[in-house]
């Protein structure tokens, strides 16, 4: 194969990519779930616990800071906290759940999103690499989501975790939860 037809080949496929990758995803990420589902429904009716496990190994709640509501550029404020840890430190689901989201762009770089109880969404970003899940794939509380990293905006290693609640989306620090 010609030089010139590979590196063309290979450019429309990086636009397409990027074309694919540009639209903005869809804000209530359940859509993908199947709704009628028992396990889903089980989810619903369930409440969020007051304390959920931490999401990276090694990590007591000591170790944790509150960085909830920390200004970010553009005027926006931190919907979440960060969780310091070194590059490739498992990721644990807090939650029994539902993959509802994986994406490898935007500000969160490689994150995935969990559907929990109350239908909550567990959100998990900056990681390295993922586990082995992949979007309607059932998760139990400790499973291996990815890995610590720094992809997207993140400036040094860390997970950022954020849990918004059903049925606005609406953000809520974790720190209370994981102490």
């Amino acid at each position: 194969m010609p030089t010139r037809f590979k590196h063309s080949c290979s450019a429309i496929l990086t636009l397409s990519l990027l074309t694919a990758c540009a639209s903005s995803p869809p804000k209530n990420a359940t859509a993908r779930i199947d709704s009628q589902s028992k396990f889903y429904q089980q989810l619903a009716s369930t409440p969020l616990p007051s304390h959920l496990p931490i999401p990276v190994k090694g990590i007591s709640a000591d170790q944790l800071t509150d960085t909830w509501g920390n200004a970010r550029s553009h005027g926006r404020s931190h919907e979440g906290i960060d969780i310091l840890s070194k590059r490739g430190t498992p990721v644990y689901s807090t939650t029994d759940g539902i993959v509802s989201r994986i994406s490898s762009y935007g500000a969160g770089g490689n994150a995935i999103t969990v559907v929990g109880y109350a239908l909550s969404q567990h959100y998990y970003a900056h990681l390295e690499g993922f586990g082995k899940y992949r979007i309607g794939d059932t998760v139990k509380v400790g499973d291996t989501l990815g890995y610590v990293g720094s992809t997207g905006n993140a400036t040094t290693t860390h997970l950022h975790y954020g849990i918004y609640l059903s049925p606005n989306r609406t953000a809520v620090n974790p720190y209370p939860y994981l102490r």
